[in-house]
């Protein structure tokens, strides 16, 4: 980026200043891309301005602003760190809730027949999904300083709406047609949330707003952009869809076909952060994605009034 100067060269040539100067600039430098290594994200200018007689400035360097930021502002080790406390918060979470439905909801139940209760997995879940938003929000915000999240994230809230919308249903309606093809259990332990309408429910309406937003959030906004800029585009996109696919394992018995195909739905959100540098798209994707296999659950239980009918 080429800037003007308001000091004036040491030796400035008699006569008057031209009343017309003004200075010519550069192209700026465009925002960093995530997959972008920190050495391309700083790009420096070697123009320094002109004035309107075309010579080149005299200001000494210490005059020019520092190189911007590298991007991302965090590092690895924030990555690993909000780890750790997301594993916290999902403990402080379900304990709180369990705490709160021992005493006011099953005050005659142990705490260990509470825990199996999905509404209060629902609920813990949902309560550290805030807290670690929190937390996101401190470490871009106070601990590395970037005032604005949505930009530091690279959230950039897509023009076409409706057709990322649109992507989502026809991904979800495809990989479901793959799944009839895959070796999949006849029980997931996930199916345990849909044994009462109230479960199936409060699962249904968490996976369409909060979880794909803290799993985009936290895949594509702050884990791929670290691998990409470390280990290359490709390795990031196979370890972002990989680690996406290894934290649903648990609730498909880490069977491959299920997993599997939640390894293709992270490789291409992944992909459409990496070309279209927005994590936005990706939640859009990801929430019509869930939001297709929740509404095809709810027309073929008869509104969640026939949870059997799930097993057929």
């Amino acid at each position: 980026m080429t800037f003007s100067s308001d000091n004036p060269p040491e030796n400035p040539a008699p006569g008057p200043k031209p009343a017309d100067a003004v200075p010519v600039w550069g192209r700026a430098p465009s925002p960093v891309q995530a997959e972008q290594s920190s050495a391309d994200a700083g790009g420096h200018s070697d123009a320094g301005f002109t004035l309107a007689d075309g010579h080149p400035s005299d200001a000494p360097p210490s005059s020019l602003p520092p190189a911007p930021p590298p991007d991302p502002v965090w590092t690895g080790w924030d990555v690993l760190r909000l780890v750790f406390l997301s594993i916290v918060a999902l403990f402080a979470g379900v304990l709180a809730v369990l705490i709160i439905a021992r005493v006011w909801v099953y005050p005659h139940r142990g705490l260990a027949e509470i825990a199996r209760v999905p509404l209060v997995i629902v609920a813990g879940q949902s309560l550290a999904y805030l807290l670690i938003l929190a937390y996101m929000y401190i470490l871009v915000t106070r601990e590395r300083r970037r005032p604005d999240f949505l930009a530091a994230v690279h959230w950039n809230w897509p023009s076409n709406t409706a057709m990322y919308v649109f992507a989502g249903f026809a991904l979800s309606l495809a990989l479901q047609g793959l799944a009839h093809l895959l070796p999949m259990p006849k029980e997931l332990p996930i199916d345990s949330f849909f044994k009462t309408p109230a479960e199936a429910w409060a699962l249904g309406i968490l996976s369409v707003t909060l979880a794909p937003l803290m799993e985009e959030l936290f895949f594509r906004g702050f884990l791929y952009p670290v691998l990409a800029r470390r280990l290359g585009l490709p390795i990031a996109v196979f370890l972002t869809a990989l680690g996406f696919a290894l934290l649903h394992g648990a609730q498909l018995m880490f069977s491959w076909g299920p997993v599997l195909v939640i390894f293709l739905v992270g490789t291409i959100l992944t992909m459409v952060r990496a070309r279209t540098n927005s994590v936005a798209a990706g939640v859009l994707i990801h929430m019509a994605y869930n939001a297709t296999i929740a509404v095809a659950m709810f027309v073929a239980t008869d509104g969640f009034r026939h949870l059997e009918k799930l097993n057929q």
